[in-house]
């Protein structure tokens, strides 16, 4: 295959990949955006072992063996990713993204250390050739162990130290950001609140030193110890970068790592000259960090305020005792019916509650039988509810909820004040009024404003503080109905009722 016809079919694959974002920015164009994505993959993929195959001809290496590690790797890789497309719940589907995360930043890393290791094998430099006593050496070449080896390019030395250091940040932090989203590891650095102690942060800017430092040796000598000793410390960093953000921060951790195994994928891209990998990584990492940018400007944050605030899960345990004595107005998932048969316009705000329970399906029914009544239903999702960005989109599609009753928080805070009710399930944090307290930890951040509603319902299981550690003021005025138990069982019953 002519290195023409590479770069025109890598082309082909990028535009797929551009048209697969583009696809995926809105429901309805959703599946033809992955049935792009799945193309621009599948060109890519068998242009990249077509490429191979004629390097190995051209070093008069048996491809054979190369392509059964290939596919074999392609086997086992693609039969996971279906599997666990097919078992995982969407309640796990921000774990599964870390974890996807995870993998890319350690194949950077992989790929990082084998063409540091065998560059000729990566068409960084010619490959190495037995070097003979009193031969003369080659230029640009030295002697190590009985070969003749080139010496790396310094720009592919760059490119391979910021690949691979970055790789193993995305790794490590990913592990961490899969643990503490899980939230079923007893493990301190797998758990919600964020860990801090006592000079971390100038632990943090001494370790990225260190990690920049070592990346330079190796850039201007090739020293390999230099180049495993920055990999150690990267991948250490990621662990320190992640574990004092808390909770509440998780959804732009997700997107920011989402970020860094884009960037990773482009370093090594440069360091191997694949456009594609460049391309592919480029678009990712962009992509990331135009998300990590829209979380933050959604919470009120800065992106460095994310990394060194480690905001989320700070509430002392007696303060939320207090408030746990504060009177509220309950009432049951037939009263909760009621006013919901006779409003004319209901809002429903889904929040993570509501993913645990898995209760879609049912939201989808209780609307439908409001709808036959004549009630106008809207739901409102805020950029950030659940723990990934999108997270109630992906479990409204999955519902086959009609994506023109489905408004973002711009579209839909204005028709807060003239809708009758708003049942919120298993939300918080979006629809809390301290966002427009000064001195709140969340003052600034843009809300779901609920409380501007006649009337408003609150499905939750306990009055347990939200992901964030902060109590709800919303909970306790006079014109909102507590709801306990478990989101399915209470829309259940609810629409049982309204029969």
């Amino acid at each position: 295959m002519s290195m023409n016809l590479v770069t025109l079919l890598y082309l082909v694959a990028s535009v797929c990949f551009i048209q697969a974002l583009k696809g995926l920015s809105h429901p309805t164009t959703s599946i033809r955006g992955n049935i792009f994505g799945m193309t621009g993959m599948a060109i890519a993929v068998l242009t990249t072992i077509a490429l191979i195959h004629g390097q190995a001809r051209s070093l008069n290496v048996d491809f054979g063996t190369g392509l059964a590690w290939v596919l074999a790797a392609v086997v086992i890789g693609g039969g996971l990713g279906a599997f666990m497309a097919n078992k995982v719940e969407m309640t796990k589907m921000p774990e599964l993204v870390a974890f996807m995360h995870s993998m890319i930043g350690l194949a950077a890393v992989f790929i990082g250390v084998a063409a540091v290791a065998e560059p000729w094998a990566f068409g960084i430099t010619a490959a190495p050739v037995a070097a003979l006593i009193g031969a003369q050496t080659p230029d640009g070449a030295v002697v190590l162990d009985g070969f003749v080896r080139y010496a790396i390019p310094a720009g592919n030395r760059l490119e391979l130290f910021l690949g691979a250091a970055i790789g193993a940040i995305t790794f490590s932090g990913s592990v961490i950001a899969f643990g503490k989203l899980s939230g079923k590891y007893k493990f301190r650095l797998f758990q919600g609140a964020p860990v801090q102690f006592s000079g971390q942060h100038m632990l943090n800017l001494v370790l990225g030193l260190a990690t920049v430092g070592l990346g330079l040796v190796f850039v201007f000598t090739e020293s390999w110890p230099a180049f495993f000793a920055m990999l150690a410390l990267a991948f250490v960093m990621g662990v320190l970068i992640i574990i004092p953000i808390g909770g509440a921060d998780m959804p732009v951790v997700v997107s920011m790592l989402n970020s860094y195994s884009g960037w990773a994928a482009a370093g090594i891209g440069f360091s191997l000259n694949n456009a594609m990998l460049i391309v592919a990584g480029s678009l990712v990492g962009s992509s990331g960090a135009i998300l990590s940018y829209i979380m933050c400007k959604a919470m009120n944050r800065s992106f460095f305020n994310v990394i060194l605030g480690g905001f989320g899960g700070e509430a002392s345990t007696d303060s939320g005792a207090a408030k746990e004595q504060r009177p509220v107005k309950t009432g049951s998932a037939d009263d909760a019916a009621f006013v919901l048969g006779n409003a004319e316009t209901v809002v429903i705000v889904p929040g993570y509650g509501l993913a645990v329970a898995r209760a879609q399906h049912a939201v989808k029914e209780l609307a439908a039988k409001l709808t036959e009544k004549g009630i106008t239903v809207k739901y409102a999702i805020h950029p950030v509810a659940g723990r990934m960005p999108g997270h109630m989109n992906v479990l409204l599609a999955e519902a086959e909820v009609p994506y023109d009753q489905v408004f973002e928080m711009e579209d839909i805070n204005g028709e807060f004040g003239q809708a009758d009710v708003a049942i919120i399930l298993g939300a918080n944090d979006v629809v809390n009024p301290a966002a427009h307290t000064k001195g709140s930890p969340i003052y600034g951040m843009p809300i779901l404003e609920a409380y501007k509603a006649k009337t408003v319902i609150v499905n939750k299981r306990s009055m347990a503080a939200g992901y964030a550690g902060l109590d709800n003021e919303l909970f306790y005025m006079d014109k909102t109905m507590m709801v306990f138990g478990d989101a399915k069982k209470v829309v259940e019953d609810m629409g049982k009722a309204i029969e």
